[in-house]
């Protein structure tokens, strides 16, 4: 079954150079899965970080159910991350790294189960960033001339 994408932190691809990719299942509660449904879920700022073995999902925003009964979720907790053992530790070696961190890319449904892009990410600097924005330009010029010829032509 294809993945359809929930939201997309699109200001740790702006920010960061994504290194490395990797897919985690994510511990929800009902209440999460339902406002995420809803499509009240945000990952700007979200990170990962690899404790005690353990690695966890922060500043991830997934605002409260309105219609929960007694029962509600805190919008910003802590989510811990479900990987293998063997990903925790490359994550781990990774983010101990000078200048790179784990950054939450996106959030997915994969066969009714919400999973997160994580990205082994090392931050970008001014110049790295006008250098995209010019690249993106240009792109963006030389499609819309494409267009027109291939109108013009066909």
């Amino acid at each position: 079954m294809k993945s359809a994408e929930i939201t997309t932190n699109r200001k740790a691809l702006r920010d960061f150079h994504i290194l490395e990719r990797f897919e985690a299942g994510i511990e929800l509660y009902g209440t999460e899965i339902k406002s995420i449904r809803a499509g009240f879920a945000n990952l700007t700022n979200a990170f990962a970080r690899v404790e005690n073995g353990e690695a966890w999902l922060y500043d991830a925003d997934i605002r409260a159910y309105t219609h929960a009964s007694h029962e509600q979720h805190v919008p910003k907790r802590k989510r811990k991350l479900l990987l293998h053992k063997v990903e925790i530790q490359k994550l781990f070696a990774a983010s101990a790294l000078e200048g790179q961190t784990l950054v939450a890319l996106d959030l997915h449904w994969k066969n009714r189960c919400v999973k997160v892009a994580l990205g082994i990410a090392k931050g970008k600097v001014a110049h790295d960033k006008r250098a995209d924005l010019k690249a993106k330009a240009t792109k963006r010029e030389t499609d819309r001339e494409v267009a027109r010829f291939n109108k013009r032509n066909s």
